[in-house]
């Protein structure tokens, strides 16, 4: 089966590659988004991939629906390529105060917390989308044995760079903000900096590597990258 274009308000398509979460699909969705940015539409405005499907925001005063529709649809019987993007090494001090959830999952999961620490980081996790904050990044390819449901009341504080659990995927904080999954640790890297361009440490479509790392490198790595900044 194909993909399935709609209209998505009066600026707008959603293209759907089915309701599937996996690698595969997201490599489809991510090819895709290349072709449409590749092909330099004047009207495009921004290209926004999710799980299974692909946002595409059109200028309606330089393109109708039907010109935009028409256009992407000639993008589908072009061989797309799927890239593995970027692998970027994310240094994690897991466990105490920076990980206050880690041994309540370690129990939900009948394992101890060096258990969770090494499933956790061995896995090439995939960046499916970015959302919730800004660089936020959605991973895909958690072990299932760590799975874990997110908290009942949410913290109104989850600290910048906090790595959490919620059901079996896993991510990271890039903004302090409120939030209910269950943190197992966190990383010094600056995830988003407004300063930066772009502003984003991790893209859709990159992949990424656990490192877990003692607290004097945390502390080493912290300084390096927020320059004694509040978090």
């Amino acid at each position: 089966m194909g993909p399935v274009i709609k209209p998505l308000g009066d600026s707008a398509l959603l293209i759907s590659f089915g309701e599937a979460i996996d690698e595969e699909t997201n490599g489809r969705v991510h090819a895709l988004a290349r072709a449409i940015e590749g092909a330099n539409f004047e009207w495009l405005v921004e290209v926004v991939p999710a799980y299974s499907s692909l946002a595409v925001i059109y200028d309606p005063l330089m393109a109708g629906l039907e010109e935009v529709e028409g256009a992407i649809e000639t993008l589908f019987g072009v061989p797309q390529v799927s890239s593995e993007g970027r692998l970027v090494e994310v240094p994690v001090l897991y466990g105490g105060a920076h990980g206050p959830d880690i041994e309540f999952v370690a129990r939900h999961n009948g394992l101890s917390v060096d258990d969770v620490v090494d499933i956790h980081s061995k896995p090439t996790y995939r960046v499916y989308f970015l959302g919730f904050l800004p660089g936020f990044a959605y991973l895909g390819g958690m072990d299932g044995r760590i799975a874990a449901p997110r908290l009942e009341r949410p913290r109104l504080r989850v600290p910048a760079g906090s790595v959490g659990i919620a059901g079996n995927q896993t991510g990271i904080y890039p903004l302090e903000s409120p939030g209910g999954w269950r943190i197992i640790g966190r990383t010094p890297l600056r995830l988003f900096n407004p300063g930066k361009e772009p502003p984003t440490l991790l893209r859709p479509g990159d992949r990424v590597r656990f490192r877990p790392i003692d607290g004097s490198e945390f502390v080493e790595l912290y300084e390096r990258e927020w320059g004694g900044e509040d978090d």
